[in-house]
């Protein structure tokens, strides 16, 4: 996941803005197809992450609700398997663009950084191909988590059920119960992950449906252009919170992390 995501702030927030930014020193981009490589690139990169998050939901779903599928399925081996096979397919769904654009890069600050000819732009291939590729990211991906999460959150608070009448009478000799804690947290964060998905990715769906339909015809909604780059930008942000939700949570990251802050006060201090 940090490693998909890091792929993508390099990929769109570095890469694709040094030609516009530097528009003489990289015309000579025009005589090459580097757009569409990079627009492959960048595209398999989003999807990766976004999968990637899809996987990871999937396996504590796994750790927590299937206990007799956990030793089988929670392994190294299992994950290096599902993390290839999500990368390979990520390539081939996204290899399209690669016919779908033109070699050139716009130049200009728009989000869509690839030329797209008008024939190709307003055919129905196009508006299909489109149409899937926002489908299957982030809407699919997103009910999935969405599923996972629920069907966690619902284990979870039925086996918290069953602990406290089990346990009852020693929870109020010592209400503090460690399991339930941590029980707590892991609804808590499901919950934010499901709640970041949707809402930094909402923006930018509602305006890529409102475009496409724009596009065949449909003028009775106008959005402002700003619509789009704030849609943008937080699905950008949306491939970067969730690596740092996942972390920061963890009780041993945060442990590892006041560690390193104090170690040189440490080595100053003796």
């Amino acid at each position: 996941m940090a490693v998909a995501d890091l792929l993508v702030i390099i990929l769109d927030l570095i890469l694709r803005h040094i030609p516009i930014v530097y528009y003489e020193e990289f015309l000579f981009i025009m005589l090459f197809r580097m757009c569409n490589v990079h627009a492959v690139l960048l595209y398999t990169a989003t999807d990766c992450s976004v999968w990637f998050t899809v996987t990871f939901t999937f396996d504590r779903f796994v750790a927590i609700s299937c206990q007799k599928l956990k030793c089988k399925y929670c392994t190294e081996k299992t994950a290096a398997v599902v993390l290839g096979t999500v990368t390979v397919l990520s390539c081939m769904k996204n290899i399209f663009w690669y016919f779908m654009m033109t070699g050139r890069y716009m130049l200009m600050n728009y989000p869509w950084f690839c030329v797209v000819t008008w024939v190709v732009k307003y055919s129905l291939v196009w508006a299909i191909i489109e149409f899937l590729h926002n489908l299957l990211t982030p809407a699919i991906a997103f009910v999935l988590i969405l599923l996972l999460n629920i069907f966690t959150i619902r284990h979870i608070l039925v086996t918290s059920k069953a602990r406290v009448r089990f346990h009852g009478h020693n929870m109020k000799q010592n209400p503090r119960d460690t399991e339930m804690e941590n029980r707590r947290k892991s609804i808590i964060l499901l919950f934010l992950i499901s709640g970041n998905f949707i809402l930094l990715w909402a923006v930018l769906m509602l305006y890529l449906i409102w475009k496409r339909m724009h596009l065949l015809g449909y003028n009775d909604v106008h959005l402002p252009q700003f619509v789009q780059e704030l849609g943008f930008m937080l699905q950008l942000l949306s491939c970067c919170t969730n690596t740092c939700i996942y972390v920061v949570t963890q009780t041993k990251f945060r442990r590892q992390f006041r560690n390193m802050v104090r170690h040189p006060f440490t080595l100053c201090c003796s």
